[in-house]
């Protein structure tokens, strides 16, 4: 087996060289110029462009960072939906304690998939969405500083997608010789090093590819945001999602390459008996210090961008400026640099040294001073404004609300004799997915139907947006509500059955608390397939938009930058902003269909 991962190991080294042999002869790597002959280093270089051309060939070769946005958007929505499903199928299975559908080894794959999915193939490249297609709007840059570096990290996530799923597509074809993964998504030693599946190289190998994938992104973002702004855009006036996404990049840049080497130690030491991570070596902790000085930054990585979103938002629904701009950048940079001396509250049950539990302890307590500096600016902001209730708006409000439920948790569990007793429970889970569902993919959300006009030309179906939102809400908080207190009732994560007596949890409370929980997946997911169709549908026949302005922004002074410029292309017809029967108007509240007048 060694063998052959070494053989395919070389054929990808081989491959990779060769792209990189063929990427030597761009000409201008900032221009839009096709391959060509090359040319003298400092020769002046002007920008050729192009029209795109049509269909498929467009969407394989462009460079254009509204197309590369549009690109990563709907890959995470499809890494979604996957995830979702997976999800479903948990919840399914804990419907009664012996286990509703899969067995064990099934519900192992799917957890650790699972998990996997939804941060790095949906989460990540969700941010990288937004980012791609309005960090140049909002600071007035042409395109991305590397636009065929842009291309090039987003099609490294379908091969990545594909190697992380590998297991669920080879198991029927190779009589289950190579399995999905089921090494939770944390995948610690020693039971990562000990699976013999192939399907678990194929997984690290995917994962370092999205890493990689991130790394170049974040070395975009940061070449972007430092070089190609407007030149009355300075650092005191740019504005807040620039910001967090500028903290993340720097963030991704520590963190990512650090998971990187991690994954290839892992990878030698199941394929050629090294001992990074075994006891007689680096020993198991080794792996848990080097995942968690990547997965804690990881969760900042993947909150601050959407913390930027509602910050952008919120205020445009509230008539007034965000309170305390200046802070709220503020305590996005202390959250960037606290966010590194915090990995060890994972590990408080490991049983390190008292005096450094007390330490990672207070570094804990104290990084969610700089969110509550946030959470308490987002509601002054709120506070006496003029709030137009639009889908974005609610999905803004709901982000405090779950944000705050999920910090608070979260503060209990940086708590040395708390975490103690509630670690490894369904706690430590609902106090996550507050934060991942409830906080993220809300403002995701926000930031979805907020913008729906400006990358479709069209406006979505009001009132399925706000079915949306209230079944998310409801969904969200009484499936991970009840997890906080199964966690309060002793019930251990990531077990596909729970067929245990009453000195371990009262199994009758634990049942009913996991039908509850199933109960608010469903109504979730229900919310989901109503904005996927409403998604699709209004992008296909939605009323046009033929106001650069849809949700009336100018009136209070909060037109940004990336509806000027979407005011621009309507006016030199760029898009088709003709009048039809059915286009959206505004009236000072949320755009409305002239049929309804």
């Amino acid at each position: 087996m060694a063998a052959g991962d070494l053989v395919l190991t070389g054929m990808m080294a081989v491959l990779l060289v060769g792209i990189a042999a063929l990427l030597t002869r761009i000409e201008n790597w900032r221009s839009y110029t096709p391959l060509a002959g090359g040319t003298a280093t400092g020769e002046d270089i002007s920008v050729v462009r192009r029209e795109k051309p049509a269909g498929i060939i467009r969407w394989l070769t462009t460079v254009d960072h509204k197309d590369i946005g549009i690109l990563y958007g709907l890959f995470a929505i499809i890494a979604f939906a996957v995830g979702g499903i997976m999800a479903m199928l948990i919840r399914l299975q804990l419907v009664t304690p012996s286990g509703a559908l899969l067995g064990a080894s099934a519900y192992n794959s799917i957890l650790t998939s699972h998990g996997i999915t939804m941060l790095f193939l949906f989460g990540t490249p969700i941010i990288a969405a937004f980012a791609n297609y309005f960090i140049p709007l909002l600071i007035g840059a042409d395109d991305m500083a590397f636009p065929r570096i842009n291309a090039i990290a987003f099609w490294l996530l379908p091969p990545a997608a594909l190697l992380i799923w590998a297991g669920f597509f080879l198991a029927p074809v190779t009589e289950n010789m190579i399995e999905p993964a089921q090494t939770a998504w944390t995948m610690y030693a020693p039971l990562s090093v000990e699976q013999t599946n192939p399907g678990v190289d194929l997984m690290l190998l995917g994962l370092h590819l999205s890493g990689v994938a991130t790394t170049m992104g974040a070395i975009n973002f940061i070449a972007t945001i430092f070089t190609e702004r407007d030149e009355d855009v300075s650092w005191a006036n740019l504005d807040i999602f620039s910001w967090t996404i500028l903290t993340q990049s720097a963030l991704i840049l520590f963190a990512f390459p650090l998971l990187g080497s991690a994954l290839i130690m892992l990878l030698l030491d199941r394929n050629l008996a090294t001992t990074f991570f075994a006891v007689e070596g680096g020993g198991p902790l080794l792996w848990q210090h080097l995942f968690w000085f990547f997965g804690h930054p990881e969760v900042y990585i993947l909150v601050l961008p959407p913390m930027g979103l509602v910050s952008l938002i919120l205020p445009k629904f509230s008539g007034r400026k965000l309170f305390g701009f200046k802070f709220v950048v503020y305590s996005t940079l202390a959250i960037g640099v606290l966010s590194f001396g915090v990995w060890a509250h994972h590990m408080f049950s490991t049983g390190m040294d008292p005096r450094l539990r007390a330490s990672f302890m207070a570094v804990s307590l104290a990084i969610a001073i700089p969110s509550a500096v946030k959470t308490f600016n987002w509601i002054t902001t709120m506070w006496n404004g003029r709030l137009r209730l639009t889908a974005p708006m609610l999905f803004c409000i709901g982000f405090v609300s779950n944000f705050i439920i999920g910090g608070v948790t979260g503060v209990f569990l940086a708590a040395v004799p708390v975490d103690l007793i509630l670690h490894d429970t369904y706690y430590v889970v609902g106090h996550f997915h507050y934060v991942v569902m409830g906080a993220i993919g809300f403002a995701v959300f926000a930031g979805i139907y907020y913008w729906f006009p400006i990358f479709t030309g069209r406006m979505y179906q009001r009132t399925l947006g706000k079915a949306h939102f209230w079944l998310s809400m409801v969904g969200t908080n009484l499936t991970f509500f009840a997890m906080l207190a199964l966690g309060y009732l002793g019930m251990p994560r990531r077990y596909a059955t729970y067929e245990f007596n009453g000195a371990i949890a009262p199994l009758a409370q634990v049942e009913t608390f996991h039908l509850l929980a199933t109960v608010g997946a469903v109504i979730l997911m229900v919310g989901q397939l109503i904005f996927v169709w409403n998604l699709v549908q209004s992008w296909l026949e939605g009323p046009r938009v033929t106001d650069g302005d849809p949700w009336n922004l100018e009136r209070d002074g909060m037109l940004d930058r990336e509806f000027q410029w979407f005011d621009d292309q309507l006016d030199t017809a760029i898009m088709d902003g003709g009048q039809e029967q059915g286009d959206v108007r505004t009236d000072g509240g949320e755009p409305v269909d002239d049929a309804e007048e």
